[in-house]
């Protein structure tokens, strides 16, 4: 059996989760980034979010194949307890529990950390994310239409939301 880790992203983490990512840049209109950021500008984004935010990776006899990150999910004050995610895994991992097993530990992050909802975005057709958030608990909540343009075409992206935390009727802040 394979000894996995999940565990929060290091720096010298930054290498091998912009390889993953690079993947979906180059490849698909999964992500609407259009060039592949740079080491820097990657462990910028990383450090940014981190200061708020849990960034979780998953590795395999000393290789990360996904990563899953909760960030802002809009900037007004009353969003303050609601957290949109991400989630890449490698190409070559993909429908073996990784991702399945990162959201369920980012979660649990999450609510430590005093969120409530979490929401996901993903360009359709993703067939396979969508599957990963249904299986995980969330409830799709509408389509953003035409939303974004790469690779020659207009793009839908569907938006999912699911409850992490138990609502309370004064939520402490954050």
């Amino acid at each position: 059996m394979n000894k996995i880790n999940i565990r929060p992203i290091k720096l010298e983490d930054v290498g091998a989760v912009l390889d993953i990512y690079k993947e979906y840049i180059i490849n698909t209109a999964i992500s609407f980034e259009y060039e592949v950021p740079t080491l820097d500008e990657f462990s910028d984004r990383i450090l940014t979010i981190t200061k708020q935010y849990p960034w979780l990776v998953y590795e395999t006899e000393g290789r990360i194949v996904g990563y899953a990150y909760g960030c802002t999910h809009r900037q007004r004050t009353a969003y303050s307890w609601s957290v949109e995610t991400a989630i890449y895994v490698a190409h070559d991992t993909h429908r073996k529990g990784v991702g399945k097993a990162l959201y369920t530990t980012l979660f649990d992050k999450l609510k430590e950390a005093g969120f409530y909802t979490a929401f996901a975005g993903m360009t359709m057709p993703n067939d396979k994310s969508e599957q990963l958030h249904i299986a995980c608990g969330f409830s799709e909540i509408g389509v953003f239409k035409n939303i974004g343009y790469k690779f020659g075409k207009w793009h839908d992206v569907k938006w999912f939301q699911k409850e992490v935390g138990d609502y309370a009727s004064q939520p402490v802040s954050l």
